[in-house]
């Protein structure tokens, strides 16, 4: 019998050696940046009863599923690194966190889109329904989180200890992986990236016809929401869609090629991973009247002078006066 008649085992040691030092440096700036940010503005929202509007709401809930993210890193860290040794339960309810967060994230980011789209592009008819908004918005972050946890059912269901590690799939052929990552790429990023492009290239149009002081600083501003979100996910999701393809035509017996897709899809999930600390600074931080409150939570807490807080906030706090319900500026997202 001719040896080479038997399949040759696939080494991934340098994969393991460069997850090794990779995932641990990148989760754990993601994790810091992710947990200091998040808590920020909900400590902020919190503290100043800042739910007065459906872009706080909305704000205030996408922190929330953005910490819940930034939450389970150190165990997915630990999954990549080693042998999963937390058991079955820790192992499901990760797996399942780290779904109902994405997808909840991934939706709200959605909502707000649409929300700024009717406060600027339909500016008349919103503020007409305006004393609805914040009941809207509560419900609809409701069905947000209750449409997350359903799409997260096959990971509660499927995910289990294969091979000493946390996964729902049980082989790199496995079917169930083609259905669940198709499902997550129409889903969490094919959908929100139509209505994203919809509503905020609808925005970008109103607000090129207006002569508003803020017009420039306001598409800067939505340039940077769509820049992160494509520099973000559109990486990991065509690596993504790329190994669909290669796991649904039954896997590849090219080794190198096996590693270099893992490599990418390592790569790319840790800058996707970014989504959850960038979000705060993109999403709030760079309103007028959230940056203030900020300042002044730091001031209250002690962590800031009142000579340096009023230094940082002199002349700032009268331009956003006529907006003190908002807590991003007229055309921020």
């Amino acid at each position: 019998m001719c040896y080479e008649d038997f399949p040759s085992l696939c080494v991934k040691e340098s994969n393991r050696h460069f997850r090794l030092w990779f995932m641990s440096i990148f989760f754990t700036i993601i994790c810091f940046l992710g947990l200091t940010g998040n808590l920020l503005v909900i400590l902020t929202s919190c503290y100043f009863k800042r739910l007065k509007t459906m872009t706080d709401v909305y704000l205030f809930n996408l922190a929330f599923a953005d910490l819940l993210f930034a939450l389970s890193l150190p165990f997915w860290a630990a999954n990549s690194m080693a042998e999963w040794v937390l058991g079955p339960l820790v192992c499901k309810a990760m797996h399942t966190i780290y779904k109902v967060s994405f997808y909840s994230s991934m939706f709200l980011l959605c909502f707000i889109s649409v929300d700024r789209y009717f406060a600027i592009s339909k500016a008349v008819s919103a503020h007409r329904h305006r004393s609805q908004a914040v009941f809207l918005s509560k419900v609809s972050s409701a069905i947000i989180w209750v449409m997350a946890l359903i799409f997260s059912i096959p990971e509660m269901t499927y995910t289990t200890i294969n091979n000493n590690t946390c996964t729902p799939y049980t082989s790199n052929n496995d079917q169930l992986r083609v259905s669940l990552q198709a499902s997550q790429i129409v889903l969490a990023f094919a959908l929100p990236l139509l209505i994203m492009s919809f509503c905020y290239s609808s925005i970008v149009k109103t607000l090129c016809q207006a002569r508003n002081f803020e017009r420039n600083k306001a598409i800067k501003v939505i340039l940077a929401v769509v820049a992160v979100f494509l520099v973000c996910q559109v990486p990991y999701n065509l690596v993504l869609f790329w190994s669909t393809v290669v796991t649904a035509e039954g896997g590849t017996e090219d080794c190198n090629y096996e590693n270099i897709l893992l490599y990418a899809t390592d790569v790319t999930q840790c800058v996707a991973f970014l989504r959850c600390c960038l979000n705060p600074f993109v999403y709030a931080f760079i309103g007028v009247k959230f940056r203030y409150d900020l300042l002044k939570l730091l001031k209250d807490l002690g962590c800031m002078s009142r000579e340096r807080f009023f230094k940082y906030t002199c002349g700032r706090r009268r331009s956003s006066a006529a907006n003190d319900t908002e807590t991003t500026t007229t055309f921020s997202p």
